[in-house]
């Protein structure tokens, strides 16, 4: 049986420009990637590969030359106003990259208003062919596992899913027996990393270390074999591990290592490809 395919997210390496970081991903053994086209924050950074222009000739090519196939684009804070018709063209620039899924966070405080939003994005996104993730966080308003779910049931949409980051789930207090890896479950996709057994103490030094702190699988404590185990084929997994003491291609070489090693285990499900 063949390695499950393997994706990286683009924070890993996110000084590269998508093309670059594609050609790394490719050289380190990821199948696919995940690409920051819409800032986190106001001001963060972010690349523009919209059809028709110079970094979207190079990141096609880049593409074509390596297999490496676009999973996501992101990131999109579902706050509070959001001007939905501007990200027409994120929607289409995922699209035009054969991206699977837009990733988002939920950042609304009021309940009603943001499954409302989530709804709305998730109608724009389907005629792209395009699942909407929310990604939960410790530090926003959508912050455990159980907030992603609940945020889905009430937006009500099948093209909507839980991107489970497994540093997310621990740090925000959450069982890894618990999540629903079923095919018919909210998760659709699932990124790795590890972690040291001491917890953050509040938002800014937890937003530190997912940003600047994770270790990559298997040299931290998380209880990953847990999630492992149950995922089922179809599962989209990536690498999340951000690491500035080393070069990109050295970070995401020891990324794709150390995933893959561990999703190599005889108890790990794996697809045929």
């Amino acid at each position: 049986m063949n390695a499950r395919p393997l994706g990286v997210a683009h924070l890993t390496a996110l000084e590269l420009s998508p093309a670059e970081f594609v050609e790394a991903a490719a050289d380190a053994g990821f199948s696919a990637v995940g690409l920051r086209l819409a800032p986190a924050a106001p001001g963060a950074l972010c690349y523009d590969v919209r059809p028709a222009t110079a970094g979207h000739a190079a990141l096609t090519a880049a593409m074509a030359r390596t297999g490496v196939r676009v999973n996501e684009v992101e990131f999109v804070p579902l706050t509070p106003g959001i001007d939905l018709a501007a990200l027409q063209p994120l929607l289409e620039t995922g699209a035009a990259l054969g991206a699977r899924a837009l990733t988002v966070s939920g950042d609304d405080p009021e309940p009603a208003r943001l499954a409302d939003t989530l709804a709305r994005l998730a109608q724009m996104a389907r005629p792209f062919g395009l699942r909407v993730d929310v990604e939960f966080m410790r530090w926003r308003v959508i912050g455990t596992y159980e907030d992603a779910c609940a945020l889905l049931d009430r937006a009500a949409q099948d093209n909507t899913g839980v991107l489970l980051d497994v540093l997310h789930l621990d740090r925000s207090g959450g069982d890894f027996a618990v999540p629903d890896l079923s095919a018919t479950g909210p998760v659709r996709a699932v990124q790795l990393c590890d972690a040291p057994e001491l917890r953050p103490s509040g938002d800014e030094a937890t937003i530190h270390e997912a940003r600047e702190g994770r270790l990559a699988p298997g040299q931290g404590v998380l209880p990953l074999h847990r999630l492992l185990s149950r995922l089922e084929p179809e599962t989209y997994v990536s690498v999340e591990v951000p690491d500035a003491a080393r070069p990109p291609e050295e970070r995401l070489r020891r990324a794709a290592e150390a995933a893959l090693a561990m999703l190599s285990r005889k108890d790990t499900p794996c697809p045929e490809v």
